[in-house]
């Protein structure tokens, strides 16, 4: 991908997998103060939990929730009934992605795990 804003720092990773805790609203408020305190990234608003609530196909229940970052933005799509969860982290500000993999892991006790930084 080409770099249209080179004077632009920016930083993304997508993480993906299974997990095996179990997962809820305050399970994702809980996460996103975890990781934001394990990586050094600072908040300016409350975590945003939507939770799926029977709309939509059976296979796509589960929650979206974000958290805004003085420097971006940390997004996670749950996938209930698959235990399957997709994040990104998408920041102005440098944070060590091998942190943020093993703490993701390790919060949402995950069996297996992909990641693209770029």
């Amino acid at each position: 991908m080409k770099d249209l804003a080179p004077q632009i720092f920016r930083k993304r990773l997508l993480i993906e997998g299974f997990f095996t805790t179990e997962v809820s609203d305050k399970t994702l408020i809980d996460f996103f103060k975890f990781i934001t305190q394990n990586l050094n990234l600072r908040t300016y608003g409350e975590p945003i939990i939507h939770a799926t609530g029977g709309q939509g196909k059976e296979e796509n229940q589960g929650y979206d929730a974000f958290v805004p970052l003085i420097d971006s933005g940390i997004y996670i799509a749950v996938w209930s009934g698959y235990k399957f969860l997709s994040m990104i982290i998408y920041t102005c500000a440098e944070f060590d992605e091998q942190i943020a993999l093993i703490k993701t892991q390790l919060f949402f006790e995950m069996t297996a795990i992909e990641h693209s930084l770029f």
